[in-house]
């Protein structure tokens, strides 16, 4: 007969702290104890077999007798050990997960570094602080890692904002502003007086060093008015561009900031369209790449369709889909800046979507990017 014993000392109860399991083993026959040499017994915390003196030998002087100087105690099997499973995969912590993309982004930034990037910032990125934070928080890491940002910026909504203050309905006519007199003195304000030295302040807060421009200063932009200036007022384009006072800038780490206002050799002021002022100034520095934030995803093939996102196209390409009227309204002059500041040696474009966090980040520092490429 067998019979499985098990001797559990409670803790505090007497001075074992072990749990003994057997197999106790009632045999017929006579043998002496030293016929059980061959028994086993296993033990945890302690426990031993005496032959001797017929006793389960505790330690701390704890002892049972064996009355049956023919039973034989051997050690219970193993149980057998539990199946190896996987071990479950945890959720990175968020310092690991900030390692991981510092390690992904390394390639990008070795590919960027000593690079220009001019960006364009306007619409709903100006709107939010999030947006706002998001952007400068960009801008100042990629100078960080080695790369040469530039900042041209318009200021629709704030401009807007002034105008419906003083009871000045905007107006626009193909995707640009129309510009009277009065409405030029309140863009000027606006753009080269408050948004721009508050970007400046933004960028400077956040550890790097911001220069606030506009085109005016130091002849950086001159200006001329549209061929169409009888139906849009003060509405100008980029005649020409001295990038004399910003390349220092550049090349000594300071992140210019340029409002798209300028003159002409008059002094007459004009508001300029911020993504041509972009364009032209990534051509005249020989930019990597230029950057349209935007309030839309990017180019559509069809606007209606939101998964319909073109990720990259060709300059034949974006010409057919103006012909096709899928690009219009106040995408044109984005495209047309693009297009243009390829032509002039600017290696890719991007429009990208600005009312995303951080999709300059993405855009640069990932191979998917995170909008719509042109390149030539």
């Amino acid at each position: 007969m067998t019979v499985t014993v098990t001797l559990a000392a409670a803790k505090g109860a007497v001075n074992v702290s072990s749990t003994l399991i057997a197999t106790a083993l009632f045999s017929s026959s006579t043998s002496s104890p030293s016929s059980c040499l061959s028994s086993r017994i296993r033990e945890t915390g302690g426990a031993a077999f005496n032959l001797k003196t017929s006793t389960l030998c505790f330690p701390h002087r704890f002892q049972i007798p064996i009355k049956n100087p023919s039973l034989t105690i051997k050690a219970a099997a193993a149980p057998a050990p539990a199946p190896a499973t996987a071990p479950t995969q945890s959720p990175p912590s968020p310092d690991q997960f900030r390692v991981d993309v510092l390690s992904e982004s390394l390639p990008y930034i070795q590919k960027f570094k000593g690079k220009t990037v001019v960006v364009k910032y306007g619409g709903a990125a100006m709107k939010l602080p999030e947006l706002r934070a998001s952007v400068v928080t960009d801008l100042v890491l990629l100078s960080c890692v080695g790369l040469r940002p530039v900042l041209v910026h318009g200021g629709g909504p704030e401009i807007n904002h002034w105008l419906k203050l003083l009871n000045i309905q905007p107006v626009f006519q193909g995707g640009l502003r129309v510009t009277d007199a009065k409405t030029m003195e309140i863009v000027s304000m606006v753009l080269v007086g408050k948004v721009n030295k508050d970007l400046v302040s933004l960028i400077n807060k956040a550890g790097a060093t911001a220069i606030g421009l506009s085109g005016m200063d130091g002849r950086l932009l001159m200006a001329r008015p549209t061929p169409n200036s009888a139906q849009l007022g003060f509405v100008g384009e980029v005649a020409r561009v001295d990038p004399t006072i910003l390349q220092p800038l550049v090349d000594n780490g300071h992140i210019p900031v340029i409002a798209s206002v300028a003159a002409d050799e008059t002094g007459q002021s004009y508001n300029i369209n911020a993504d041509t002022v972009a364009g032209e100034i990534a051509a005249a520095l020989g930019a990597e790449k230029l950057i349209l934030l935007t309030d839309v995803a990017g180019i559509m093939e069809d606007v209606d369709d939101p998964k319909s996102l073109v990720k990259e196209i060709d300059i034949s390409g974006i010409k057919r889909m103006i012909e096709e009227e899928k690009v219009a309204g106040g995408m044109i002059p984005k495209v047309n800046c693009c297009v243009r500041s390829l032509a002039q040696g600017v290696r890719t474009a991007s429009i990208i979507d600005g009312r995303v966090q951080h999709s300059l980040l993405h855009e640069i520092m990932t191979e998917e990017g995170f909008g719509t490429m042109i390149t030539d």
